[in-house]
């Protein structure tokens, strides 16, 4: 029989740029959500800048995170720019890292600089199988509806909206949660996280498949929200 999953969405204060302040900030923050599953926001790991450096997954500078998630059990869903030019699902656990998933669908200036992921990407965390997303995915019917075909339980997304912006976020994750039938857990950036977003909405949060909000965080940098699924 399947164990309920205990998941939680975290939006760390980020240091432009600076891998090593930023993982360490996971890491505590994987300590204190003390969840299987910890989701976090897009490019996390840097920032929202689109001319950060990409990061190698072996990168010792990640160490604290792999030790934080040995630690405590847990598998982080964390941001960065990657090899191939793509913004990148990072997922961190006890035995290291490794490249989840590619952003499929690239916004604003991204395609500049960044190509698009080829297709989605699911995880299994116990039995319980994770759609990945991140930020205007969200927005593309298309990317849920494949990620949903793959039979997915929950939808993981890691987002970055401006704080006027907050709303747009809650509307496609009840959107995606009731059209598929499926939890939705969005990581949404708080604070000042980069090009164009000098105040991100934070409020990241997790839903039911009817719709219901099950667990959200407030606006600040810093907060978790957590809830157990099953």
């Amino acid at each position: 029989m399947r164990t309920p999953l205990r998941i939680a969405v975290a939006q760390p204060a980020c240091e432009p740029y600076d891998i090593a302040v930023n993982a360490a900030r996971h890491a505590d923050a994987v300590r204190a959500a003390d969840a299987r599953v910890v989701v976090f926001p897009e490019l996390s790991l840097t920032g929202y800048h689109l001319d950060a450096p990409v990061l190698d997954p072996a990168d010792p500078v990640l160490a604290p995170l792999v030790e934080a998630c040995a630690a405590t059990g847990a598998l982080a869903l964390a941001g960065a720019p990657v090899a191939g030019d793509h913004i990148a699902t990072l997922a961190v656990d006890g035995g290291g890292v490794r490249v989840a998933y590619r952003k499929m669908w690239l916004g604003g200036t991204e395609p500049r600089r960044f190509s698009p992921g080829a297709a989605p990407a699911v995880l299994d965390a116990d039995g319980w199988r994770l759609g990945l997303a991140i930020c205007r995915d969200t927005g593309v019917a298309e990317h849920a509806r494949r990620t949903a075909d793959t039979g997915i339980e929950v939808y993981a997304a890691s987002v970055l909206e401006a704080a006027p912006d907050a709303a747009v976020t809650d509307e496609r994750a009840c959107r995606i949660a009731t059209a598929h039938r499926v939890h939705v857990a969005v990581a949404s950036f708080a604070g000042s996280s980069g090009e164009g977003y000098p105040q991100a909405a934070g409020r990241s949060a997790i839903w039911s498949p009817d719709g219901t909000v099950l667990a959200r965080a407030g606006a600040a940098t810093g907060d978790i929200a957590r809830t157990v699924l099953g």
